[in-house]
């Protein structure tokens, strides 16, 4: 193994390309106070459990990404874990430029108007509870208030590894 001293950009970004991680689609409402009404969602990585004492989770989401806005005036989110046959729900919405929910097609407005996606393996209906700055981003702690697991209890999640989209094998 390379020991570095210097843990630059470049290192820090080949560094975490070695850590595997669940996809997550995050979605909140539209900013209605900045009279926007077009829900905002996002692909990520960086969800994770916080507490179970009380539940809470959290996610990162950097300030120049576009469902910031969104995000950060947001009282209730939902987090989406994606199955393995969702790569393309992944991709839709990681693309800039698009109205993600028009190419996706298959949501419904949920409690608190945030979008509910389809198909997914997992899926937690959040009150955002606090805000972190940290550097260009945010961390999101969110309490979960209502779930849904998807009705085939075989169904594999999307992970993400060393660049791709992966899945995982359950052995017979």
């Amino acid at each position: 193994m390379t020991v570095s001293s210097l843990v630059d950009a470049d290192l820090f970004r080949t560094l975490l390309r070695r850590h595997a991680a669940a996809v997550v689609v995050i979605t909140a409402p539209g900013d209605r106070k900045q009279g926007d009404e077009q829900p905002a969602g996002f692909t990520a990585t960086s969800f994770t459990s916080v507490s179970l004492d009380p539940p809470l989770v959290s996610f990162c989401l950097a300030h120049s990404a576009s469902a910031w806005p969104a995000v950060a005036a947001a009282d209730v989110v939902a987090v989406h874990v994606l199955t393995e046959e969702q790569e393309h729900v992944a991709r839709t919405f990681s693309t800039r430029g698009i109205d993600r929910f028009a190419a996706h097609g298959d949501w419904e407005t949920g409690p608190g108007g945030v979008p509910l996606l389809g198909g997914v393996l997992a899926r937690l209906v959040c009150r955002v509870v606090r805000r972190v700055e940290a550097g260009d981003h945010t961390i999101v702690l969110a309490s979960p208030v209502a779930g849904a697991v998807h009705d085939n209890l075989a169904a594999t999640p999307l992970v993400y590894h060393d660049g791709t989209y992966h899945n995982l094998r359950k052995a017979a």
